[in-house]
């Protein structure tokens, strides 16, 4: 069996340093990344990157969010461009693995019509929360699409053989997920916002902000101890990092 991994930048946000860095000045431009994990028994995707909508109304579809970031995403960017390079019809995309509900993770949810989407319950129930829905940047019609969800309780294996697995790395969203991803070259690890950048795992910095600060440190933890045993990680939004990143239709792995 063989299992392929292959990353994608859909667009890039400008944020505060200190969203990414507690502590941290001025702003950082970090890529907004989507991952296709072509297995035997089917391609998923793990997060689908930004809204189309931002493409003719950036300012509308921020809102307030736009008092505090900014969005470079170009036609050609979307997931179903980015797809289309390798191939693949979005349309026909079954699964989909969700991170969290941000709106830079499952933006491009839209486009994938006939996708089952694989959330955590506390994820999803989370982003049906007014309060969260108010604080944490959560927008309904991003995920509220009619998709068929499924919702799981801690891991989960995507195909039944070990090879994609859900592990839940709480903290920095109340029902926040990573992927492990085995392949003939070693584990992959897409970490999502567990961990935006190299500096997080290596000094366990945090952000200024974040839901569960004890949680979202366990979580760094269990990122440091796959690392620590070979795994490789691909950090959220790490812009250094991403510059040495193959692009689809090259694998990373």
């Amino acid at each position: 069996m063989s299992v392929k991994v292959y990353a994608m930048t859909c667009g890039w946000v400008t944020m505060p340093m200190n969203s990414l860095l507690s502590g941290e000045e001025g702003t950082l431009l970090v890529p907004v990344p989507s991952y296709l994990i072509d297995h035997p028994k089917g391609a998923i995707l793990f997060d689908t990157g930004l809204h189309r909508d931002i493409f003719t109304d950036k300012a509308g579809y921020l809102g307030k969010m736009a008092k505090w970031l900014d969005v470079t995403f170009h036609p050609g960017e979307d997931i179903t461009a980015r797809l289309g390079v390798m191939e693949h019809d979005a349309g026909k995309i079954e699964t989909v693995v969700i991170s969290h509900l941000h709106f830079d993770h499952c933006g491009g949810n839209a486009q994938l019509p006939n996708a089952r989407m694989i959330v955590q319950a506390r994820e999803w129930a989370a982003g049906h929360e007014p309060d969260f829905i108010r604080t944490n940047g959560y927008k309904t019609e991003d995920y509220d699409l009619g998709h068929d969800i499924l919702q799981i309780e801690g891991e989960h294996d995507v195909f039944g053989d070990n090879s994609v697995v859900c592990i839940p790395t709480y903290g920095h969203t109340p029902g926040h997920q990573s992927l492990i991803v085995r392949t003939d070259g070693g584990e992959v690890v897409l970490a999502g916002d567990a961990c935006y950048l190299r500096r997080t795992l290596e000094k366990m910095w945090l952000p200024r902000q974040v839901h569960d600060k004890e949680a979202m440190l366990a979580s760094l933890k269990i990122l440091a101890g796959l690392k620590a045993r070979g795994a490789r990680i691909f950090y959220g939004h790490d812009p250094e990092f991403w510059k040495d990143v193959p692009q689809a239709p090259a694998a990373i792995a």
